[in-house]
């Protein structure tokens, strides 16, 4: 989960910086995504707003982290894989994780739980037998030292 919330930081948007991360059986990691614009599409040149039912709302254009780690992989099958990721999948990122064959989900906040994007990917997962887990919270923080390497 740690990879997960280390990938989301790399995202340009202010409000949300979500980031997933996915494992093979053997507990290495295959993937890591976090919510962008897409390829070629300047994080700049888009908006990070959102002013629904304008061309100013982000999510016209945004590639979620999940999609961006299961696009992302490249060098094996995903499937029986599992997925960390930072925000309770929406049903769009719902459908290429079930098409991918990822069979477990780990995640950290479902802020959005109760709406009905919520809803149906509870749905979707279910039907698809994928395994959702609530990861537990076992520290507030993970501190990175750059300096580890100097001091030693």
């Amino acid at each position: 989960m740690g990879v997960a919330f280390l990938s989301g930081q790399r995202s340009k948007d202010p409000r949300t910086q979500v980031g997933a991360c996915i494992v093979n059986k053997d507990k290495r990691i295959v993937s890591t995504g976090y919510n962008g614009m897409p390829n070629s599409c300047s994080d700049d040149d888009l908006p990070w707003e959102r002013e629904e039912g304008t061309l100013k709302n982000k999510h016209l254009y945004v590639c979620h982290a999940e999609m961006n780690a299961v696009v992302n992989t490249f060098s094996e099958s995903l499937k029986g894989c599992t997925m960390y990721v930072s925000l309770f999948p929406c049903n769009e990122c719902t459908k290429i994780i079930i098409q991918a064959g990822i069979t477990e989900i780990w995640y950290y906040s479902d802020k959005k739980k109760g709406d009905p994007k919520d809803i149906a990917s509870r749905k979707m997962l279910r039907m698809a037998k994928v395994k959702i887990r609530r990861f537990p919270r076992q520290k507030e923080s993970i501190k990175i030292d750059f300096n580890v390497n100097e001091n030693s």
